[in-house]
């Protein structure tokens, strides 16, 4: 088993440390979703960065859309938390003299669970010159009227990559995850029964109720990866939970769930300090896949809740 530090690069260490290591930032639930998506009537690719986050002020909404190659970004929406701005809206970007962008939502009636994405009773549209880049949620017909598009043709070819997600808890912590576009949804749990130093700690990750994954001695492997089949699908597993047991108290462990990409390959010799880095290199490496129906990468960031 290799070590995460030799994974990527010698300071692999700050991927834990440098990631989030502000209370402000612990304190706050995000969830960051990445698709890939074609322009229709051109060849060329595109990245949508979709973050819902939740806050003392109340739920918000940032949409990105990047070019592929390049890292240039189109452009970027905002929506503030909604205790101070509408629920539903729409916003149009021209992207040159005879391209623009649409970005439609309506989340007045949205139901949420635990976490900031809705979910249900809500879309959100991302539409290129009046054809669909990405279409989320479950109100396909009333976007498609409010887009003026035929609902039988209401659909994209968006492919969902990447996903960041933070998430809280004392010994258990739980996110779901689809490790193929459009698969099965699977319940994620981590658990870590000790986070002393002493030798009986152990870290688990379980798959809807199975485990997968089992680390003992955890203060002499707090770094490392393993690979887990999914669906029939190999997903490489990296966790790094140095901040659990030496770090500070309100410091994040880092795991990684990764399809397709040889890790070895995509990360030797890299030195990689922001996991934003991790999921937009990889996204750069999936475009090559010849496996692109099932590539995904699955970053969470762990807080403990003392």
């Amino acid at each position: 088993m290799k070590d995460f530090p030799s994974c990527f690069g010698e300071n692999g260490v700050q991927v834990a440390d440098s990631c989030s290591s502000s209370t402000t930032r612990a304190a706050q639930n995000v969830v960051t979703c990445i698709y890939q998506c074609k322009l229709r009537g051109s060849s060329s690719s595109c990245l949508i960065t979709v973050s819902w986050t939740k806050t003392l002020m109340g739920p918000g909404l940032s949409v990105g859309i990047d070019e592929l190659l390049g890292n240039h970004c189109i452009c970027k929406v905002d929506i503030k938390p909604w205790l101070f701005s509408k629920r539903k809206g729409s916003k149009s970007l021209e992207v040159d003299k005879s391209s623009k962008i649409d970005i439609l939502w309506d989340l007045s009636c949205a139901k949420f669970g635990s976490g900031p994405e809705p979910l249900q009773g809500f879309y959100l549209a991302v539409v290129f010159n009046q054809d669909i880049m990405l279409l989320l949620g479950d109100l396909k017909k009333e976007a498609c009227m409010k887009i003026d598009s035929d609902y039988y043709d209401c659909s994209d070819d968006a492919v969902f990559i990447a996903k960041r997600e933070h998430i809280f808890g004392k010994k258990f912590y739980g996110a779901k995850a689809q490790f193929c576009d459009k698969g099965q949804v699977h319940d994620v749990r981590i658990e870590c029964d000790t986070l002393g130093l002493n030798d009986d700690s152990c870290l688990l990750i379980r798959i809807d109720s199975k485990t997968v994954m089992q680390v003992k001695q955890l203060k002499w492997k707090f770094r490392g990866n393993h690979t887990i089949l999914v669906d029939g699908i190999p997903v490489d597993v990296f966790w790094d939970v140095h901040n659990w047991l030496f770090g500070n108290a309100m410091g994040n462990a880092v795991f990684m769930f990764q399809t397709c990409i040889s890790t070895e390959k995509l990360w030797a010799g890299e030195y990689v300090s922001d996991p934003s880095v991790l999921t937009l290199a990889y996204s750069q490496q999936f475009k090559d896949s010849q496996l692109q129906g099932l590539g995904f990468s699955l970053i969470l960031n762990a807080w403990r809740n003392e």
